[in-house]
């Protein structure tokens, strides 16, 4: 129903971005929406997708279009709600995500939260030989706005050390692992402070 909305971000929560076009606020569910933070009042461009179902009517967004492809492409697959399928756009890239299902990975499949061994092999079943074009698709490509404000590797290692040793269970960090890629944080510190902020709420 709609291809793309383009308009002025008003607000970024952790769940969702607000879009203003034309005084309607438009609620968009997307991967990863603290990383628009620093475009708060400028014009952004969404590609999105209008869930709906008899009790459910949801507006998803994405920064590439090949994002809402896989979006779209997961929630074809038994096992897989909108709930999982926007964790699972926010963790990889299609490229990674398609070499995955091509060269049956279960165990990269398996790291995403609410896929065990049964659901990842059904996502192999279901798409295998559908994705295999991602596979020429480079990171920079698709994960353009993602350089921006990921923090390196070894910093993200580092708070997650951090939070397990002040007892939170892998589990419990794994749930806001997508929010503290997401961070714009400049140190590990940072970074595990707001790794406390989203386990406490």
């Amino acid at each position: 129903m709609y291809a793309y909305i383009q308009g002025e971000l008003t607000a970024s929560t952790e769940e969702y971005i607000i879009l203003d076009v034309a005084g309607i606020g438009y609620e968009i569910w997307c991967p990863n929406p603290l990383r628009y933070q620093t475009k708060q009042n400028e014009t952004i461009k969404m590609f999105t997708y209008f869930y709906v179902r008899e009790d459910t009517h949801m507006l998803y967004g994405f920064h590439q279009h090949e994002e809402k492809d896989l979006f779209k492409k997961l929630l074809n697959v038994s096992g897989i709600g909108p709930k999982n399928a926007l964790s699972i756009v926010s963790q990889t890239s299609v490229h990674d995500f398609a070499q995955a299902i091509e060269q049956e990975n279960d165990a990269y499949l398996t790291k995403f939260p609410g896929v065990g061994k049964k659901t990842a092999r059904q996502m192999i079943l279901d798409l295998k030989g559908k994705v295999d074009q991602w596979m020429q698709t480079s990171h920079d490509d698709v994960l353009s706005i993602e350089h921006d404000f990921t923090p390196n590797h070894h910093m993200f290692d580092e708070a997650v050390e951090a939070l397990l040793a002040l007892g939170y269970t892998k589990r419990e960090i794994d749930q806001i692992a997508p929010n503290l890629k997401a961070s714009s944080a400049e140190s590990t510190d940072d970074l595990v402070k707001q790794g406390l902020q989203l386990l406490m709420r």
